[in-house]
């Protein structure tokens, strides 16, 4: 306390202390079972004694020596450690026993006991498998309880916002106590899930662990200590503990009724005339309070039919609840961003497709001949759509608050339908690959949705997304809302036969056409470039012969 009391002695020398503190010095705490010790030292020796950790006999024994065999500016001491805590900040605000200031440059890397005697242990938490995850479920353990786990092996396999993605182990140890087992559903980012230890023996000691037991005082010490939010006068009034309810007269015509908007707006609502209720509020007002006080008087008076009719209402409807899962609510979350925020319009246009279907007969022959993978009219259309966008770049783009940000890669998702939900696995660089290597992708990324075993790299990065609805289920015009950040979406209908004119006057031919629908982000594509790449798209169609160029 006395280094910091000459820094506050010379406060007028200093004029940001808080960031004299943070730059120079820095005060390390670690709670002891018998106390609470200080030590000041430069934030550069303490962050290098943190990065090179130490030992289990070392913590035991204290921090006496660095890695590299120097003495710790710690010191060293021979005392057990049943709590260790780094806390790093201003801690002259309030007594040391008392500090609770944290910053994100001092973590507590290893978890201890809280006064219950329990060993060094780490906490895993619920880890974040992809940029939008906020939470995750369980699908299942491939650890049990009690056994080794290495560096590198898989530990649980997570049920992310896109796929089940398998969770590694980070350090050398034992599975001391599952917390949250296989099954389990929401659970949010840095949630813990598992416990381990580093020896064997230590296992037992946690079989009725609980982290809300063990960390509820620190949790609660960690939170940040700011005034609840402020509350609408109007909207909490102070009730005595009998409710005010009288019935007023009815008010003559020319008299104004005054009340708050929130009162306007529940009366509205349940078909109440303010006229008949008396408010209690400034200067006679009425208020929410006044409207909840008559609702529930009137409640209690009404007829004890009326439940029952809709309960019988309600009985009558035979249904079934389904589960949501975690792609559909981060699917569903998405899409209402995408429509809400992004200012959608939709240009469409038909293709004649004779020439690609019968390029499509030639190639699929070749491909039979030499063991290959058909070839399909929708690895036609993405290799179509991937030129347009390598000859129209702005179509292959994204919206920031700053910039358009204009990608080089043409990487194109294909929008997959599974039991499990909408699955979008993207094909890199669909430009410059040739329609069997495209082909033999879209089976596999759709076999591994279907299977829901995607990774990361198997969906993100795209840069724009190809959804067919025509080819399997006939469906012959949609629009489809676009995937950001992306700014663009094909939806590509079914080819039908339509009669077109002949050469002469009563002559008649037949043709097949598809039609296809982009969905443009008027932000980053105006109507004429989006015209332009449909036209480059329709080339491609129509020429097939030409993506071969």
């Amino acid at each position: 306390m006395s280094y910091a009391s000459q820094i506050i002695g010379h406060s007028k020398k200093v004029q940001n202390l808080p960031q004299f503190l943070w730059q120079e010095k820095t005060i390390l705490v670690r709670r002891f079972s018998n106390g609470v010790h200080t030590y000041i030292g430069k934030r550069d020796d303490i962050l290098k004694v943190r990065r090179h950790g130490y030992t289990s006999v070392e913590r035991q024994k204290g921090l006496s020596t660095a890695a590299n065999g120097a003495a710790s500016p710690l010191g060293s001491f021979e005392k057990t450690v049943s709590r260790g805590t780094m806390v790093m900040g201003n801690a002259m605000a309030r007594p040391l026993s008392n500090v609770t200031f944290l910053c994100s440059q001092a973590r507590l890397i290893r978890g201890f006991s809280s006064g219950s005697g329990l060993p060094p242990h780490q906490e895993i938490g619920m880890p974040s498998l992809s940029p939008t995850m906020t939470e995750g479920n369980i699908a299942k353990w491939l650890k049990k309880e009690g056994e080794k786990v290495s560096t590198g092996e898989v530990l649980c396999e997570v049920e992310t916002d896109k796929a089940t993605v398998e969770m590694e182990c980070m350090e050398e140890g034992y599975l001391a106590k599952i917390i949250r087992g296989d099954g389990s559903k929401d659970i949010k980012v840095g949630e813990v899930i598992a416990i381990t230890v580093e020896e064997e023996e230590d296992i037992p000691k946690f079989k009725d662990y609980s982290p809300s037991a063990s960390d509820g005082g620190t949790s609660k010490a960690e939170e940040p200590s700011t005034p609840p939010p402020k509350k609408e006068a109007v909207e909490e009034p102070i009730h005595s503990p009998e409710p005010k309810i009288s019935q007023a007269s009815p008010t003559p015509a020319g008299d104004r009724i005054f009340a708050s908007p929130l009162a306007r707006k529940i009366a509205e609502e349940h078909n109440v005339s303010l006229s008949s209720i008396k408010g209690t509020g400034p200067d006679g007002s009425i208020i929410k309070g006044d409207i909840e006080d008559y609702l529930a008087s009137r409640g209690k008076e009404a007829p004890a039919t009326m439940p029952r009719a809709k309960d019988a209402t309600a009985s009558a409807l035979d249904y079934v609840d389904i589960p949501h899962s975690q792609i559909r609510k981060i699917t569903a979350s998405r899409l209402l961003f995408s429509k809400q925020s992004i200012p959608h319009y939709y240009l469409t246009v038909d293709t004649c497709v004779d020439k690609l279907m019968d390029l499509r007969a030639q190639l699929n022959a070749l491909q039979e001949a030499s063991g290959g993978k058909r070839i399909s009219i929708n690895d036609l259309v993405i290799k179509a759509a991937a030129m347009a966008l390598r000859r129209v770049p702005q179509c292959n783009s994204s919206w920031t608050d700053d910039f358009i940000r204009q990608y080089k890669n043409v990487n194109v998702n294909v929008a997959v339908q599974t039991d499990n939900g909408l699955y979008v696995p993207v094909i890199r660089d669909a430009d410059r690959k040739g329609l069997s290597t495209i082909a033999e992708e879209v089976k596999l990324l759709a076999q591994k949705a279907k299977e829901n075993s995607l990774k990361p790299e198997d969906y993100e990065g795209g840069t724009f997304t190809v959804s067919n609805l025509g080819g399997p289920f006939g469906i012959k015009q949609f629009c489809a809302i676009i995937n950001p950040p992306q700014s663009g979406i094909l939806a590509v209908g079914s080819a039908q036969k339509r009669v077109i004119p002949g050469s002469g006057p009563d002559q008649f031919n037949f043709a097949s056409f598809m039609s296809v629908t982009l969905s443009c982000d008027h932000r980053v594509i105006d109507g004429a470039i989006g015209a332009e790449w449909l036209k480059a798209f329709k080339g491609y169609i129509e020429n097939p012969e030409s993506m071969l160029l």
